[in-house]
């Protein structure tokens, strides 16, 4: 291959897909069935109201051969006239969600049309588009999990590194908000009174950041914080936004533990606290059988493939979570992701387009 036909990809990036526009996530999402579709894939819907629907593509099942699951998500960051419209050089693709990730959707369906092609049909590779992932995949997420244990390997289309770099490693994340109640007072006439719960903020805030430990990647950071009524009250009121990130499902593991009980420990006489929240994604780190399926797909391709770590999260966190050997990053490269200058190299396309084919080609013939 050395060129690519962007035509269905700008069909995709022109229809806003912001995580809060259904109809537009709806409408991107009918898209793929359709031409998936074409290719003899089953649909499965999960409706939602308020969130565009998830999508399950399922090809036919080969008796004793291992399932591949590619793993993508239908939204975009960018509100309605905002950042929209699919535009191109001689070298990139612009546009919302050219390289996060309606790029990376077309890479997969684009290796998948190349197998169909050459073979007439699809086998043991299935497709999930989720509608939610840029908030964090709170809805999907029991989806995602509920069908893990059918798939040998799941390959996820955010965008690759600058060297066309996968990922085999993602901090997890948990993220926390913190009610604080506490007893209004005048600060002049009863200040012994009154019971501040911005100062139990302050308190937990410095608390909370002494959790982070730099040498082993965790970090706890107060993002937000809101209290009070007026500078001659005593605040009745505050509340703490808190996330968590962490390298290690140990460090995983303490943070989770130690947060909400730092919170329940009494700071201030009379004043309440509670916390809601929790684990959004788990930690995704490399090991062995990750190794393996790089290995395996090294061979295949002819080439190393090299791997990077990243800081930010997917959904390859909650396929890695569910114990399944996950991959990320085999979308094209692009950079400006979540601004308006997000865009996608035309080579990478070609590049990842000729990857995944082949890699989904070894997935339909092995027994």
């Amino acid at each position: 291959m050395t060129q690519v036909d962007f035509a269905d990809l700008q069909q995709l990036i022109d229809i806003n897909s912001w995580t809060h526009n259904k109809v537009g996530v709806d409408a991107n999402g009918q898209l793929m069935q359709r031409w998936l579709e074409e290719l003899g894939m089953q649909t499965e819907v999960f409706h939602r109201k308020e969130i565009g629907n998830h999508l399950l593509f399922t090809s036919p099942i080969t008796t004793n051969q291992p399932r591949l699951l590619l793993l993508g998500h239908l939204d975009t960051v960018f509100p309605p006239n905002t950042f929209e419209g699919f535009r191109e050089d001689s070298e990139w693709i612009y546009g919302p969600g050219a390289c996060d990730m309606k790029g990376g959707n077309f890479v997969a369906l684009t290796a998948l049309r190349e197998i169909y092609n050459q073979v007439g049909q699809l086998n043991n590779v299935d497709f999930l588009l989720v509608s939610d992932e840029e908030t964090g995949s709170d809805d999907s997420k029991a989806v995602t999990q509920s069908i893990a244990h059918h798939y040998c390997a799941c390959l996820d289309f955010e965008a690759a590194g600058k060297n066309h770099e996968i990922v085999d490693g993602r901090k997890g994340v948990a993220t926390f908000c913190i009610d604080i109640k506490g007893v209004a007072a005048h600060a002049g006439n009863h200040y012994l009174t009154g019971k501040n719960a911005n100062l139990v903020a302050a308190k937990l805030l410095i608390l909370l950041t002494e959790l982070t430990n730099i040498d082993q990647g965790t970090t706890v950071n107060v993002g937000k914080i809101n209290g009070g009524i007026s500078t001659n009250t005593i605040s009745p009121n505050a509340q703490l936004m808190v996330e968590a990130r962490f390298t290690q499902v140990s460090e995983q593991n303490r943070l989770l533990d130690a947060i909400p009980t730092l919170v329940a420990s009494p700071i201030i006489e009379g004043v309440t606290t509670t916390i809601s929240g929790g684990l959004q994604r788990d930690v995704m780190v490399p090991t062995a059988e990750q190794q393996q399926l790089v290995d395996t797909l090294s061979s295949v391709l002819g080439y190393p493939l090299l791997t990077e770590q990243r800081g930010g999260v997917s959904d390859a966190n909650v396929l890695a979570g569910a114990g399944i050997p996950t991959l990320d990053g085999f979308g094209p490269f692009g950079d400006g992701d979540h601004t308006e200058f997000e865009r996608a190299s035309k080579q990478s396309f070609i590049r990842r387009i000729q990857e995944v084919t082949q890699i989904i080609g070894h997935f339909q013939s092995i027994r």
